[in-house]
């Protein structure tokens, strides 16, 4: 008869949409989080058996959400995350490890009292490891949308049978930018996010690829605490319209902009002396 074992495994509650109202007499402030809860530990007897003996529920761990944003608030997504994350560690005997993830989705004030307008796609993350070892803190921005209209080229490339892409000297350039930095310390979201977009800004590109080096060593270069940077950046293509059949042409003014298929270029760029321990688990 075949034998069969339990691999790595984890639990949690996912997707806790919560809303925190912090009010003051100068005018409230708004914070819209979506927190994402997994508990690793000793639960193979859930697994094998059913036994629930060493199970925190996750409508525990939802309420334990709730709770600390009414008893502690939220400073910070990073700082609110290591504070949960620490809690389902130091609490529970059978938990050994956690990972909190929040999305923070940004909202403005509009008369700086009690009215607000959310403020595009573009959303703040961070990630929270925590085991007895060690605590690692992963800040982020997803669906940062970047667009430039010069500036960037692409050519040289391999050709085969294939290939019908024409090279280009100038062409738009757009993406819409998923990063993440490990940092040791507390890491200034503000100044990695515009170091991001400066570094897009500044970089006459021959390719995404370069592009993504330098936007990652412009977050290591204006934040000494970061030691890793990760970037996802998809192409979001922009195809001159052939307007001849119109008898008009079109002298790089008009374009379509094409959602898929797209290119997805990613990679990494960290600290040549980095020796920070990489987390070894993952949910």
């Amino acid at each position: 008869m075949p034998t069969f074992a339990l691999g790595p495994n984890q639990y949690g509650k996912a997707e806790i949409r919560i809303v925190r109202v912090t009010r003051g007499p100068g005018g409230d402030e708004l914070m819209d989080l979506n927190v994402s809860v997994s508990l690793r530990g000793d639960l193979a007897a859930s697994h094998l058996t059913g036994d629930n003996g060493a199970v925190l529920p996750t409508d525990t761990q939802k309420n334990t959400v709730y709770a600390f944003a009414r008893q502690h608030g939220i400073d910070d997504i990073e700082s609110f995350a290591a504070r949960l994350a620490r809690h389902f560690v130091g609490s529970q005997p059978s938990i050994h490890g956690a990972r909190v993830h929040v999305e923070q989705y940004p909202w403005r004030p509009v008369d700086g009292r009690h009215t607000f307008r959310r403020d595009g796609g573009e959303v703040r993350t961070a990630t929270v490891h925590h085991d007895a070892e060690h605590t690692q803190v992963v800040s982020g921005v997803r669906d940062l949308v970047l667009l430039k209209t010069t500036d960037s080229e692409f050519h040289g490339f391999v050709k085969d049978a294939w290939t019908t892409l024409p090279e280009t000297r100038d062409r738009i350039l757009a993406t819409s930018v998923n990063a993440t930095w490990r940092h040791t310390g507390s890491a200034d979201h503000g100044a990695a996010r515009a170091a991001l977009v400066e570094a897009f800004a500044a970089t006459h590109s021959l390719a995404l690829q370069q592009t993504l080096f330098a936007m990652g060593s412009s977050v290591l270069a204006a934040c000494p605490d970061v030691v890793e940077v990760k970037l996802s950046l998809p192409n979001r293509h922009h195809f001159l319209v052939d307007l001849a059949p119109f008898g008009l042409d079109n002298p790089d003014e008009v374009y379509y902009a094409a959602d898929r298929p797209y290119g997805l270029i990613e990679g990494t760029v960290r600290r040549d002396d980095d020796v920070a321990e990489e987390v070894t688990w993952s949910f």
